[in-house]
């Protein structure tokens, strides 16, 4: 493993909600932290005891907001949660689908109810090992053995990459350039799976996908915005009642744009086929001035698995985009609140040594308002000044 340096010039104490403050906290809670940074003030800190996991990251250095959520009484606790382990992190390695005839997450014969709901270890408690690391980038692998509900094993091997990202990639990535008086950080993260069994995977038996999602702080006034291309009824192509149906006021559904209140009250999550999606997503907080965005590849041909909670039908036609509001569950509990952006690769047939590739960025932006306006007009095709929720 190559050495990995903090950043220069760390002092010990930061107010809450600071990059500098988290990193610290993680620090002292977890064994296994790495931290990618650059001189412009970017930071980004993962974990390899969380499956490599991107827990937060700053466009401002030490002293700029802390951009990922943290569950710091779980992580301080060092105990486990036996369903589910909401440590936090703004980008995360899961595997889907969640729900149906193919799940990883129940069991043959258990009903699609949360009590039965089961995160599998390798993507929730197993630590993941680190083959490289320096400042601007970090490599993290593990190997494990999945059954979905069908009954179908799956031997895999896992590889994440995590890079940082210079102006004229990301440039390249968002296809403009950044206006004066904005901070940012952005990283790209490649996520390989491996199939090291000697079956090959097939649709009659399941496909897996890999599935990134990223846990943010909701406030009373933050949007999670999700374009989509307009073509016939675009209803036919969203999926608004994961978890019942999201309130009208709650979501907004314009002519080319999903806007889904994200303040963590009321547990909601929308979707999105390949059919009509664009390569990206994004939200805006408005009371701390970030506009986040998080920009993926699309096949609009291509299979994605369904993670509805119910034996399915269509068990390929599932959403490529994901944005979730945490909320109280039945028993007034609440794992969070956060609340979450999610990206999924296509799920693929792999024979036994095939691989397949997906990759996502993730970035956040900062500073004068109007710029940042101006990013997302031309980035995400809206007006902040018109996507406000009450």
């Amino acid at each position: 493993m190559a050495c990995n340096e903090p950043s220069p010039e760390r002092k010990p104490d930061y107010s809450k909600g600071s990059y500098g403050y988290d990193a610290a906290f993680l620090r002292k809670h977890l064994e296994n932290t790495v931290e990618l940074w650059n001189e412009r003030g970017a930071r980004v800190l993962l974990t390899a005891d969380y499956q490599g996991r991107v827990m937060t990251s700053s466009t401002g250095g030490d002293t700029g907001n802390s951009a990922g959520w943290i569950n710091y009484d779980l992580i301080a606790s060092g105990e486990f949660k036996t369903q589910f382990n909401p440590v936090g992190g703004e980008e995360r390695f899961w595997i889907g689908p969640e729900g149906g005839q193919y799940s990883f997450y129940f069991r043959k014969g258990d009903s699609f109810e949360i009590k039965n709901w089961q995160v599998p270890a390798v993507i929730d408690t197993v630590s993941y090992q680190i083959t490289h690391s320096d400042s601007s980038s970090v490599e993290f692998s593990q190997s494990a053995v999945l059954t979905n509900n069908r009954g179908t094993e799956f031997k895999i091997f896992i590889n994440r990459n995590i890079r940082l990202l210079n102006e004229a990639t990301l440039k390249n990535r968002i296809l403009t350039s950044i206006p004066d008086g904005v901070q940012w950080v952005a990283y790209e993260s490649e996520n390989i799976v491996k199939n090291t069994g000697d079956q090959r995977w097939t649709k009659e038996s399941g496909l897996l996908s890999i599935w990134l999602l990223g846990m943010f702080t909701p406030s009373e006034e933050t949007v999670a915005i999700v374009p989509f291309h307009n073509r016939g009824n675009p209803k036919d192509y969203i999926t608004d009642n994961y978890f019942g149906k999201i309130p009208a006021d709650r979501l907004l559904v314009k002519d080319s744009v999903l806007l889904l209140k994200c303040d963590g009250r009321h547990r909601s999550k929308l979707g999105l086929s390949p059919a009509i999606a664009k390569p990206l997503a994004g939200s805006f907080d408005f009371k701390r001035n970030m506009l986040t965005l998080i920009l993926f590849d699309v096949n609009a041909d291509g299979d994605y698995v369904n993670s509805k909670w119910e034996l399915q039908k269509q068990p390929y036609k599932g959403d490529v985009v994901n944005a979730y509001n945490d909320g109280p569950l039945e028993d007034g509990s609440i794992m969070g609140p956060f609340y979450e952006l999610e990206s999924s690769s296509e799920a693929m047939p792999l024979n036994p040594g095939e691989v397949q590739d997906y990759r996502q960025v993730t970035c956040h932006f900062e500073g004068d308002y109007s710029a940042l306006n101006k990013l997302a007009q031309q980035i995400l095709g809206v007006n902040l000044d018109e996507i406000k929720m009450p």
